[in-house]
């Protein structure tokens, strides 16, 4: 698994023999892209994008940023 920090954790990849695990290191993060999910299977910190389906960039960038922005306002 590859861990991405900025002023704390942000995201962490890992790669699946079928899908690929996107974790967002966040209990409650999710919650509010339920409707933006709904395609994908979601656990309680992570989704499992399919491997046979082009990656949702913009989704993902969504989720980067609103983790980022969960991390500045801690420090």
């Amino acid at each position: 698994m590859a861990a991405f920090k900025y002023k704390g954790p942000v995201a962490g990849i890992a790669a699946f023999s079928d899908h690929c695990g996107y974790f967002v290191m966040s209990g409650t993060l999710l919650d509010s892209f339920k409707d933006e999910l709904k395609d994908y299977t979601v656990s309680k910190g992570g989704v499992r994008f399919p491997l046979d389906k082009p990656l949702p960039a913009t989704l993902v960038k969504k989720l980067v940023k609103a983790r980022m922005a969960i991390n500045e306002r801690k420090k």
